[in-house]
């Protein structure tokens, strides 16, 4: 049997169906779709200008640009409808921070939640030996649901003034030429970013997985177990005093119940007699 078939036939693939493995997998394909979506993307817009001396319009100006979105490197030239001269116009704006950062997040989110799998399905035994797996497991956890929610929210406000700064009629406001009346300035066509909505959505989807997996993690700690324990010497000392208490009640009943049948029998006997008293009178008359 080849190294691959014995080591697929010691994995352990049930354990997918367990909430932690199951949740595992899918953050290993969300955070594909993350940083794909986000760090793949390349758009652009296109702008015309139309000078009253038609020799110097340009109706086809094309913009590009692409991640990491630093906007400000984005040059491209336009006329002026003054001449032959040309006019370099840059974006404005640098939201690479913000998308570099999230998708790096992605990036470490793939590749430890790819080795927690793999873990999870041929090392189960080792993963749970000693409480060392599953405790860094939670706080890794615990620090990748924090990112996630960190970077998410970040790319969000670098992506709306991503927006902004390729809107083309911001963009139009950069040009000379289109601030004289005379001169027709239009945008041809604006840019996609539905990829990059979709980047943010999986973004705040993978804080959701992240953050709801904690319990899970959590319940595979020796703190969970101990907690466990703890609870539960309470209920058992209360239970066992409560039985020792009705014991004794049932004991002092019993014990009560008989000295009374005791007392009574005396004074049952002494009854009794009371007659007797009447009768040896009558003898001695």
């Amino acid at each position: 049997m080849d190294p691959v078939s014995q080591l697929a036939s010691a994995g352990t693939f049930q354990v997918l169906k367990e909430p932690l493995a199951f949740l595992r997998a899918l953050e290993l394909l969300f955070a594909i779709f993350a940083f794909a979506t986000c760090g793949g993307y390349s758009g652009g817009l296109r702008l015309s200008v139309d000078c009253v001396n038609k020799t110097e319009s340009n109706l086809s100006i094309d913009v590009a640009f692409a991640y990491p979105f630093r906007l400000h490197q984005v040059t491209f030239e336009v006329p002026t409808c003054e001449g032959k001269e040309r006019q370099k116009v840059a974006l404005i704006g640098d939201s690479s921070s913000s998308a570099e950062f999230f998708v790096t997040v992605a990036v470490f989110a793939f590749l430890y939640s790819l080795a927690a799998t793999v873990v999870y399905i041929f090392f189960q035994n080792k993963y749970r030996e000693n409480n060392r797996g599953p405790l860094i497991d939670f706080i890794v956890t615990v620090v990748f649901s924090f990112l996630w929610l960190v970077g998410s929210s970040a790319w969000a406000k670098g992506l709306s003034d991503v927006k902004v700064a390729t809107d083309p009629k911001e963009v139009l406001l950069l040009m000379s030429a289109c601030k004289q009346p005379s001169n027709k300035c239009m945008a041809v066509h604006s840019p996609v970013m539905s990829s990059l909505n979709t980047s943010v959505v999986f973004g705040f989807l993978n804080f959701i997985l992240w953050a709801g997996n904690i319990w899970f993690v959590f319940k595979e700690t020796g703190w969970h177990s101990s907690s466990q324990r703890y609870l539960s010497d309470p209920v058992e000392r209360h239970s066992s005093s409560y039985n020792q208490g009705g014991y004794n009640q049932d004991t002092y009943g019993s014990s009560s119940g008989y000295n009374q049948q005791a007392s009574l029998g005396p004074s049952s006997d002494e009854f009794g007699q009371q007659p007797g008293g009447p009768a040896s009178f009558t003898n001695q008359i």
